[in-house]
């Protein structure tokens, strides 16, 4: 989209939307000032040159931090009052549920979801909010260089999309939580009151007109990174289970290829039986079958458990999340209770 495009869009538009940055934070007081003052600018320069208007603010959403991360919001909130508010959960729910609380909590006309580490480039921001003048109500930042990524993390990235796309979920490969999301979009997130959260997949689901934005991935400003190798392998499994009935269509599969392999090799045994005299007897018709059968029924097992256990914590409708103390917004409730969604 060139300049005329975007002066065109700015000019059709009704109104300056009041835009919300919606900032998971866990543990992040080496970089959440950093990346408030940035986001901070980011949002005068968009003013004055009309994409967002009045009411435009940071949100930081402190999930469980056990360092001085919410003590840092609350100065901030203190400095920079109507610009930054924060919202703190009574314990760490995951980077999901915080990312959802955040968003359910925030004004404004368009939210826009980012890491607090500022690895998502800043710059594609204009590109989102023109995308949304032009009518889009969702605006996915993709990742078009991951050189900042280890070489394993994007082997796995890659193989996770691939995977995800083979079982029937619709995803778009290398976005992860960057994106722009209207007011329109948010109301209908809400009504996706599942608790197994993932919102890469949801958001695929609201099915509102959409554009992408590609940006290069950049180094962390501080700080280690709060997705090590086991929390990115719990969540694709968590995306799979959530999303596709294919890995038990495939243990029925499997144990129908079980049963005709049992089957072969049980002839196998006692062709060799009735042919060969010197053939140890019992010991192809005891091992290879146990051991072959009892691995099935284990993997099996293991995706059982991982369907019924998704099963188990939506029945129980638990809340996703408990607010416990909110800054530089009102709160829904006026006693000051804890607020559970």
């Amino acid at each position: 989209m060139n300049a005329y495009d975007s002066e065109i869009a700015l000019m059709a538009a009704p109104e300056r939307p009041a835009v919300s940055f919606v900032v998971p934070c866990h543990n992040e007081e080496l970089v959440v000032e950093a990346t408030t003052q940035a986001l901070l600018d980011l949002i005068e320069q968009q003013r004055d040159i009309g994409r967002c208007g009045v009411g435009s603010l940071v949100l930081l959403v402190d999930d469980g931090s056990s360092d001085r991360t919410w003590t840092l919001i609350e100065q901030l909130s203190q400095q920079h009052p109507g610009q930054v508010a924060g919202l703190r959960l009574s314990r760490n729910v995951g980077h999901q549920h915080a990312l959802l609380a955040g968003l359910t909590t925030a004004p404004g006309d368009v939210l826009i979801s980012i890491d607090a580490d500022l690895q998502d480039d800043l710059s594609v921001i204009p590109q989102m909010l023109d995308y949304y003048q032009q009518g889009n109500d969702i605006v996915y930042g993709v990742r078009a260089l991951r050189a900042t990524d280890t070489r394993l993390k994007r082997m796995t990235a890659a193989g996770f999309y691939r995977l995800m796309r083979r079982l029937g979920v619709d995803v778009i490969d290398n976005h992860a939580d960057y994106r722009l999301m209207s007011r329109r979009a948010i109301e209908i997130l809400r009504q996706y009151d599942e608790v197994n959260l993932f919102l890469r997949g949801i958001v695929r689901l609201i099915g509102l007109r959409s554009a992408q934005v590609h940006y290069d991935r950049r180094e962390r400003t501080a700080g280690a990174t709060k997705y090590p190798l086991s929390r990115m392998t719990a969540l694709a499994i968590d995306g799979i289970t959530s999303f596709s009935a294919v890995p038990l269509r495939v243990i029925s599969v499997l144990g129908l290829l079980t049963s005709l392999l049992a089957l072969a090799i049980s002839v196998w045994v006692l062709v060799v039986a009735l042919t060969n005299p010197s053939a140890v007897p019992g010991w192809a018709s005891t091992v290879l079958p146990i051991t072959f059968i009892g691995g099935v029924q284990i993997l099996s097992i293991g995706v059982l458990g991982e369907y019924i256990g998704k099963i188990y914590m939506e029945t129980k409708r638990r809340p996703r999340f408990i607010v416990d103390r909110i800054v530089g917004l009102p709160a829904d409730d006026p006693d000051g209770e804890p607020r559970r969604r």
